[in-house]
């Protein structure tokens, strides 16, 4: 499929900067057959007790960092851990980094190592040192074909101003925590502020490791979610680690030649059993979000049952896909020709969301992550 069937024009104005509050006065559009136009918290009269929510609490880190390599100002968007400790740097500068590294790293006890994007990209070569903030600096490694760089951060308690009895992972968590960024989606054009930090995050969130929100899932407030399983509608969690390859842009002109970024994900045993046993007794899946669903269609069988998973996944859902396990989706409102309007495509149908993304557009909806949401029915 050509990458361009999955383009749609759409104004700036339409692209929420800041979330609506409460959370659940959101708009929500319920795509079937037809459309209805619903406020975010009717949704709970929009399911029925035996349905289950199967929600992504995965908690977004502060993973954008500011440093510098000289006089030059460097970004980075954290992206994936690697395992420690860290290699030495490899390629030019080595010889002349190498001390410098080992001598970190005798004070730090071990580097911690991370792919990332940095911009500008074309600044940085292997062996270069991007200092972040004192006791806080990036050593770069190799660079890979998708424009990331491996980072190895080294944390001098000491000189960073944080408690001296850390081991090393918990002192590079806390200099995330002081120094580090939320990490906004590039569309919204402007800079984090204190409130991100509370506002970029669901309310469910667990366990750390997204460098992006699972946007669907902002939309819930506690009232809702008492009001849902009042009404003897399930919820369950699984987890995703939302990466930054989410918001890269396909580049290629086919789909077939896209290749997908992963992420890690997990799903233990005794939710696996508990999410196949209401299915088995009728009820709906409702996956919240595009996380959530990849999950578990990654780890359905055929039949559509779950065991338990923890590991990579890169699947790219695209118009043809057969959906195992997933009957609904809710989900903001996502780019043109992005990988995740093609997944919406897959599961409700190419036209019909190209004609609701058109009713949200005349009818004021507000876009993407801070936006507002869809509750979509899988095309029978």
């Amino acid at each position: 499929m050509k990458v361009s069937d999955f383009d749609f024009a759409l104004p700036e104005s339409a692209i929420a900067l800041h979330p609506v509050s409460p959370r659940d006065s959101a708009r929500l559009l319920a795509v079937s057959k037809f459309f209805f136009d619903f406020t975010f918290r009717d949704l709970v009269g929009l399911l029925n007790k035996g349905d289950v929510l199967v929600f992504n609490d995965s908690r977004v880190i502060p993973a954008r960092l500011f440093g510098k390599k000289g006089d030059a100002e460097i970004e980075i968007l954290l992206h994936k851990p690697c395992p420690h400790p860290a290699p030495l740097p490899q390629g030019e500068g080595e010889e002349k980094m190498n001390p410098l590294l080992r001598e970190m790293v005798a004070q730090a006890g071990e580097a911690s190592l991370w792919r990332a994007f940095i911009r500008p990209g074309k600044k940085i070569k292997p062996g270069d040192v991007i200092t972040i903030t004192d006791g806080f600096t990036a050593i770069a490694h190799e660079k890979y074909d998708t424009g990331e760089v491996l980072l190895s951060f080294i944390v001098i308690p000491a000189k960073a101003g944080i408690q001296p009895a850390l081991n090393p992972q918990d002192a590079f968590r806390a200099m995330l925590q002081k120094v580090g960024h939320m990490p906004l989606p590039p569309y919204i054009k402007r800079a984090d502020d204190a409130s991100d930090a509370a506002e970029y995050q669901t309310i469910y969130a667990r366990h750390d490791g997204s460098v992006a929100a699972p946007t669907a899932g902002l939309h819930f407030t506690e009232p809702m979610m008492d009001a849902l399983k009042a009404k003897g509608i399930s919820l369950e969690y699984v987890t995703l680690h939302v990466g930054a390859g989410t918001f890269q842009p396909v580049k290629v002109e086919d789909t077939a030649d896209h290749i997908m970024h992963s992420e890690w994900a997990s799903i233990d045993d005794a939710t696996a059993q508990r999410i196949n046993a209401a299915r088995a007794a009728g009820g709906k899946i409702v996956a919240v979000g595009t996380t959530a669903l990849r999950i578990l269609e990654t780890v359905a069988a055929n039949d559509g049952t779950l065991s338990a998973f923890a590991g990579d996944t890169d699947i790219f859902i695209t118009p043809g896909y057969q959906f195992k396990i997933v009957d609904r989706l809710v989900t903001n409102f996502h780019l043109p020709k992005s990988t995740l309007f093609m997944l919406v495509c897959a599961f409700a149908g190419t036209h019909r969301m190209k004609a609701a993304y058109e009713h949200a557009k005349t009818s004021g909806y507000r876009f993407y992550s801070y936006g507002d949401a869809c509750l979509l029915d899988r095309q029978g």
